[in-house]
């Protein structure tokens, strides 16, 4: 494994909008060291047209369940202006020394 990429791992949390609802803000919880490696394309539908789909895995160091910086679907990595949704998060090896987690571009 090369974990040369420095991501930023962000939870999505609630803030009000001042008019009684809220607003869906990302906030950081801590850098990780990955390796990102792109997966098959597809195309999904939006909005009736067809869109393509960059699918992604990302390959860190293992964490205990729990810990801060262990990632969870519905969380997200920042690299710069791009962004990845976590989509799912497995052990890659059978001693938890790395996780895979499978991800897709999203705007934002």
């Amino acid at each position: 494994m090369r974990l040369t990429r420095r991501l930023t791992l962000e939870v999505a949390m609630r803030a009000g909008d001042g008019a009684g609802g809220y607003a869906e803000v990302w906030q950081a919880r801590g850098t990780v060291w990955a390796e990102v490696r792109p997966g098959a394309g597809r195309e999904a539908a939006a909005l009736g047209a067809a869109v393509p789909v960059q699918p992604l895995r990302v390959i860190l160091r293992g964490l205990p369940l729990g810990h801060d910086l262990r990632p969870v679907a519905g969380m997200r990595f920042r690299d710069g202006a791009r962004a990845f949704r976590v989509l799912a998060v497995t052990e890659a090896d059978a001693g938890g020394r790395y996780l895979t987690c499978a991800c897709e571009e999203v705007s934002g």
